[in-house]
C-alpha cells in the first residue's frame, strides 16, 4: 500500500463518496475506485460495504482508518521537526480565552528572551476548538482551561486559577462574599459560548445539584461579558483574574458560590505522539514556573 493510495483511501472516508473524492483530490472517480481495490486485494480484507449505492465502512475499514490517520500526524510531526531544523525555531501554541487574556503573553515574552530566533504562532480559540486542532496536529501544545477527554491527548494541570460570582453594584448580591447555588435559580447569566471550559466546569456543577441555568447571552471574549453585566442584563461566572479591576474600582462586584467547585487549573495539553522539541519542553517549563510564582505570591 502507497502513501498515495492510502491517502485516498483516508480521504473516501472523510467524503462518503467516491465522487466527491475524486473531486477533491483532482483525479478520476476510475483512479480512486482502483486504489481502494488495490488495498483490498493486497492485503485479502474488505473495508467498504456497499450497500444502496452508499459506502459504509467495515470493522477493518475503522481500524485502518485509526491507523492511518496516526500514520499521517507522525509522517507530519517528522516533516515539521526536518523543517524547522533547516529553517528556524517555530513552535504553534494553542490558549483558550481565559488563558489567552491573561496568562499566555508573559509566558511566551520569557520564551522569546530565552530563544531570540524562534517563531511563535498563537491560535486562541475555546477548549473544543483547541482540542480538534491538536487532533489534526495543526497545533504543537496548548494551555487550556477546560478538560480533555480524548485518551490520545495528555495534559498536565500547571496554573492554578478559580472562577467567581460578579454582578453590579446594585444587583441583590453585591453586598455578599458568597451565595449558595440554589440562589442562582431564576437569574439571567450571561456565559461564554459552548465549547468553552469555563462554561462547562460550570454548568456540569450545577447539573449535579438539579439546578436549572438560565443563559440569556453567548459571548465568545470576556470584555462582551464584563460589558454586558457592567450594563445589567445578567450576571456570570468568570474567572477571577479578569476582573480584579473592575472590582477594585466598584464596577463589579465579586462573590464566591460556596457549595460548587469552581476552583480549577490551566493546563498544558499536547498529543501522546509529538515529538517534544527543546521549545516544547521550554513552553511547558514556562508554564510549570508561572503558575509556581502565582502560588509563592498569594
Amino acid at each position: 500500500m502507497t502513501n498515495r493510495e492510502l491517502e485516498i483511501f483516508l480521504t473516501v472516508v472523510e467524503c462518503g463518496k467516491m465522487t466527491e473524492t475524486a473531486r477533491r483530490l483532482y483525479i478520476t472517480q476510475s483512479s480512486v475506485s482502483q486504489a481502494i481495490a488495490n488495498i483490498e486485494k493486497e492485503y485479502g480484507v474488505k473495508l467498504f460495504e456497499r450497500l444502496s449505492n452508499s459506502l459504509y465502512l467495515t470493522a477493518v475499514g475503522k481500524q485502518l482508518a485509526i491507523h492511518g490517520k496516526n500514520y499521517f500526524a507522525v509522517k507530519n510531526d517528522m516533516d515539521n521537526f526536518l523543517d524547522n531544523v533547516s529553517k528556524c525555531r517555530k513552535i504553534r501554541v494553542g490558549a483558550s480565552v481565559t488563558v489567552g487574556t491573561c496568562v499566555i503573553s508573559p509566558i511566551l515574552k520569557k520564551m522569546k528572551e530565552q530563544f531570540q530566533d524562534m517563531e511563535i504562532q498563537v491560535e486562541i480559540a475555546n477548549t473544543y476548538i483547541l482540542e480538534e486542532l491538536l487532533l489534526k496536529n495543526e497545533i504543537d501544545i496548548a494551555l487550556i482551561e477546560g478538560k480533555i477527554s480524548n485518551p490520545e491527548l495528555l495534559s498536565e494541570d500547571l496554573i492554578e486559577d478559580r472562577l467567581v460570582l460578579v454582578c453590579t453594584p446594585e444587583h441583590r448580591f453585591s453586598a455578599r462574599t458568597a451565595v449558595k447555588a440554589k440562589e442562582l435559580e431564576g437569574e439571567s447569566f450571561i456565559m461564554r459560548e459552548q465549547g468553552s471550559g469555563t462554561r462547562k466546569q460550570f454548568e456540569d456543577e450545577m447539573e449535579a445539584k438539579n439546578i436549572p441555568l438560565t443563559v440569556r447571552w453567548n459571548c465568545c471574549n470576556s470584555e462582551a461579558i464584563k460589558n454586558a453585566v457592567r450594563d445589567g442584563h445578567g450576571i456570570s461566572v468568570i474567572s477571577e483574574r479578569l476582573v480584579r479591576e473592575e472590582v477594585r474600582q466598584g464596577l463589579l462586584c465579586m462573590a464566591e458560590i460556596e457549595d460548587i467547585e469552581l476552583k480549577r487549573y490551566f493546563s498544558v495539553v499536547y498529543h501522546r505522539r509529538k515529538f517534544l522539541s527543546e521549545e516544547l519542553l521550554a513552553f511547558i517549563s514556562g508554564c510549570r514556573a508561572f503558575g509556581a510564582a502565582e502560588k509563592g505570591s498569594l
